[in-house]
């Protein structure tokens, strides 16, 4: 069975129109996602900029100071919003900028010839609207994850600072030492603030954590 190929009907004015069309927004499909990338780009820069201005106006600066777990939970917070506010700008650049690579020449530009870029754009564009739908969530979760390091430190407990135990023959007080002066040291209790005649002081020394004191009976 042979197969003949036959041309189509004629088209009308209306299906020169439609091509024209969609021909024009085959051209300009490129350019509106690169002008679409950089306001994302732009935006969310600006946002970035914002969480990190903000998280140095007050709060916990050292995560030194953090009890264990919060302040390994802070660093791997910032890790991963380094990691993703990296993958995310490069996303985001790759969107509005295309590859970082040298233009080739088109074949045939010496000649008369006028080469069709149009399949060419198409898929760039495509490729763009890739890179601009990873780079934005990707900034996004960066964004969190940065808030959440902010939050974290400034609100998490603090870590056990050192502690000292005072016996005079009043009893024996430990806590935490704050100051001293005048032969006293103030000291935080778990019942407030605790001032120990030094002068007094049988023993004075350095605890690991601070044991209930025993009833009197």
């Amino acid at each position: 069975m042979t197969w003949r190929a036959r041309p189509g009907p004629v088209g009308t004015p209306a299906d020169r129109l439609t091509a024209r069309h969609h021909r024009a927004l085959l051209h300009q499909e490129l350019p509106r996602v690169r002008e679409s990338a950089l306001a994302w780009r732009n935006g969310l820069a600006a946002i970035l900029t914002g969480l990190v201005g903000f998280g140095l106006l007050r709060g916990r600066s050292d995560i030194g100071s953090l009890a264990a777990p919060y302040a390994a939970g802070v660093g791997v917070m910032l890790l991963l919003a380094l990691l993703c506010g990296g993958a995310g700008g490069l996303s985001l650049l790759r969107a509005a900028h295309g590859r970082p690579a040298a233009p080739r020449p088109a074949p045939g530009v010496g000649d008369a010839s006028v080469t069709d870029t149009t399949a060419t754009d198409h898929t760039e564009a495509l490729r763009a609207a890739q890179a601009l739908g990873r780079g934005v969530p990707l900034t996004l979760c960066c964004a969190a994850l940065l808030t959440a390091a902010v939050a974290v430190a400034w609100y998490g407990p603090p870590r056990d600072g050192p502690r000292v135990s005072v016996t005079t023959p009043d009893g024996t007080v430990c806590g935490e030492p704050l100051f001293t002066r005048g032969g006293r040291m103030t000291l935080r209790t778990d019942t407030g603030r605790i001032t120990a005649d030094l002068t007094r002081a049988t023993t004075v020394h350095a605890v690991m954590s601070c044991a209930p004191l025993p009833a009197d009976g």
